[in-house]
């Protein structure tokens, strides 16, 4: 049966963040991801997590100044200091979380850039990256993100992360599939999934258009749980959608899995 982590970043929002750790807990949740928590010292977040009984399973690595639009430094030439700096304060909080995985966000393409010198950089930042987490046996994942969300993102199919992965050689560099993102950029959600599942550490979800709950839009969600189950992806599946009103009133797709 697929495993669902709540993403607390999206949902839960009433709720100053650390309350929504056990929001999620009370709604069936055994897992929880989310975008950052840098706010929050990792003792703090450490006790939430705890104190609700639910595993975190995965969040970013620090993305630049994401309140001025930043979105990732991995495969930003010039800035590769601060990417590895960035990588042992997330992997300081992973190991206070016990949290498996960590998301390392390529960033924006700006005009003019180099997409090539962009590349390489990448390449090698992951390299480290992967080497600084495998000491502490986390992966570190690279997701494909659609140009509609985050105009510029640096990475944005499928394909294109799994040649990157077969670049690094590293074998703790996985991908994070999210389904939104891939049927934006190609769909084909169930093929993609099976020819990519070796590499696939961690998914996530939001149905299309919209990016609210499965069900409200045009993705076939319970034919796709079936194939993952049938697949037999044993990772989390995050759900990174806005819920189109309360976030436990949207629940109902959830509860053939909540138990």
């Amino acid at each position: 049966m697929p495993k669902f982590a709540a993403n607390l970043s999206m949902m839960y929002t009433d709720e100053p963040f650390l309350n929504r750790f056990a929001r999620a807990a009370g709604a069936g949740f055994h897992a929880v991801e989310f975008l950052f928590p840098y706010d929050y010292s990792p003792g703090e977040v450490t006790q939430a997590a705890r104190a609700a009984g639910v595993q975190v399973v995965l969040f970013n690595t620090v993305p630049g100044d994401w309140t001025k639009g930043e979105r990732g430094l991995a495969a930003q030439p010039g800035r590769e200091k601060e990417f590895v700096d960035g990588v042992a304060k997330a992997l300081d909080y992973a190991a206070a979380l016990g949290c498996p995985n960590i998301h390392a966000m390529a960033g924006l393409v700006a005009a003019g850039a180099d997409r090539e010198a962009m590349g390489e950089t990448y390449r090698q930042n992951l390299a480290t990256a992967a080497a600084m987490a495998a000491k502490a046996k986390i992966n570190v994942l690279i997701e494909p993100i659609n140009t509609r969300d985050i105009p510029g993102f640096f990475l944005n199919r499928t394909e294109e992360a799994a040649a990157i992965i077969a670049d690094v050689g590293a074998p703790n560099l996985k991908i994070q599939f999210d389904i939104y993102h891939r049927q934006i950029m190609q769909g084909d959600l169930a093929r993609a999934i099976a020819e990519h599942l070796p590499l696939i550490a961690h998914m996530q979800l939001a149905d299309n258009p919209g990016r609210n709950e499965p069900g409200t839009g045009e993705i076939n969600y319970p034919f796709l749980f079936s194939e993952i189950d049938r697949l037999g992806f044993e990772g989390w599946i995050g759900c990174e959608y806005k819920p189109k009103g309360d976030t436990d009133a949207g629940l109902d797709w959830f509860a053939p899995f909540n138990g």
